[in-house]
């Protein structure tokens, strides 16, 4: 999609450094950068608190606007902007996970989105264990180690001996496997 006239305009006028332009241009993009660091987070298996979120939100405009807007006078209008601005957002959001985090396993998330309910999350640890047994063993710990205890590419390598490169393909065929099983019978 090539960049759009309303786009184009909102950028030549925070250039200009025309009033009201940046606010402009953040009202139209926040939605945007939140969505990107939420979906970058959850890739990483990290849990991110409500200031945490804002800061890396803060830190991805504040990279838009440094050097006099560098990053917006780079753009050369060949895709969206909102695709440049998500291909910036999302540097920046792992720069900074990278960073200063450790990922958060996933039963961690769990626990903190609904804690007291002791029942349901037996019922989910029991069928994520048969899910899990619907695997075969190599794909089954890869699985395990990655979504259910947050370890790393190469700390799933470490572990079982896979090759590092090898981990994200085993979780893509292990992942359709599930879907495969899952899908009900049309």
């Amino acid at each position: 999609m090539a960049l759009s006239d309303f786009d184009r305009n909102l950028v030549e006028r925070c250039l200009a450094g025309k009033p009201q332009a940046w606010e402009n241009f953040v009202d139209r993009f926040t939605g945007l950068v939140l969505h990107v660091i939420n979906h970058t987070a959850q890739s990483r298996s990290t849990l991110l608190s409500a200031p945490d979120r804002d800061d890396l939100a803060g830190e991805v405009m504040l990279a838009i606007v440094q050097n006099d807007y560098a990053a917006l006078r780079n753009f050369r209008g060949k895709s969206s902007l909102a695709t440049y601005l998500t291909v910036i957002a999302r540097r920046v959001v792992v720069r900074k996970l990278v960073g200063t985090q450790q990922p958060t396993p996933l039963s961690e998330i769990a626990e903190s989105v609904a804690p007291g309910d002791e029942v349901q999350r037996v019922t989910d640890r029991d069928e994520v264990a048969r899910m899990l047994d619907r695997l075969d063993p190599r794909e089954s710990d890869v699985v395990r180690l990655y979504h259910l205890e947050g370890k790393t590419y190469q700390e799933i390598s470490s572990a079982t001996g896979i090759p590092a490169n090898s981990i994200g393909p085993t979780l893509s065929r292990a992942r359709a496997h599930l879907r495969d099983v899952n899908q009900p019978n049309a």
